[in-house]
């Protein structure tokens, strides 16, 4: 009996371990309908970092039937290849963000492009990871946005500084010729843009838009806005 007795007390101890084990890692929901994959996932980042504890479903609302009313620090949405410009990807991410507006949102998705990225911020998305990073940076990124943070790849970064930079470029580079606001005007004119849209841009009254176009012409001595973005391309080339 004894014997028995120190073998109950030492399996009721493993237990209550493991149950405070449980207690001390950051549960982190993952939606992601491929079985394969998402099982792979959950296994790879708690391997990378034990401290998290992953609960992979198929979907969100798989998650409510099972939840009893618990409550994920981070939820992990994998979008794979699909498109977060497709409305009912963008919807989701929304949806998710609203529903679990104090935890996290994280996109896991197949490309780095900078619209996606985007898109998925302006969604309501706390991090945007693409799969060609390593699993412990994933885990990382999971982490930081736990602590309040924005994780996004540093690829998108340095795209969106190259943006700007273009962009800045290119209104300095007519600036020896147009004020400030009819090299804004023309840049729009450059890319093609009606009057109601530069307007709508800039802030600006249509009229007003017009009188700066009527300037750029005379300036460039062209005639007609084809012949202005012409110009301005051969300007800037």
């Amino acid at each position: 009996m004894k014997a028995s007795g120190s073998a109950l007390a030492a399996t009721a101890s493993e237990e209550w371990d493991e149950a405070r084990d449980e207690t001390d890692r950051e549960l982190v929901l993952l939606i992601d309908p491929r079985v394969l994959d998402r099982e792979c996932l959950a296994r790879s980042l708690e391997t990378q970092n034990p401290s998290l504890d992953i609960f992979a479903v198929g979907t969100s609302d798989e998650w409510h039937r099972i939840a009893e009313g618990r409550q994920p620090e981070a939820v992990l949405l994998i979008v794979g290849s699909r498109k977060i410009t497709e409305q009912g990807i963008c919807n989701e991410i929304h949806d998710l963000a609203e529903e679990f507006e104090n935890q996290p949102v994280i996109v896991i998705a197949d490309t780095d492009d900078l619209g996606q990225i985007l898109k998925a911020l302006e969604a309501g998305a706390k991090g945007y990871i693409p799969s060609n990073v390593g699993v412990d940076v994933a885990a990382e990124a999971i982490l930081l946005a736990r602590a309040g943070g924005v994780f996004v790849p540093a690829s998108g970064v340095l795209a969106m500084r190259d943006v700007i930079n273009s962009n800045s470029s290119r209104v300095v580079g007519l600036g020896n010729l147009f004020t400030a606001r009819e090299a804004e005007v023309a840049e729009a004119l450059r890319r093609g843009k009606a009057n109601k849209i530069i307007a709508y841009e800039l802030q600006l009254c249509e009229s007003t838009v017009k009188v700066h176009i009527r300037n750029i012409m005379k300036k460039l001595n062209a005639t007609n806005r084809t012949e202005v973005a012409y110009k301005i391309r051969e300007m800037q080339s």
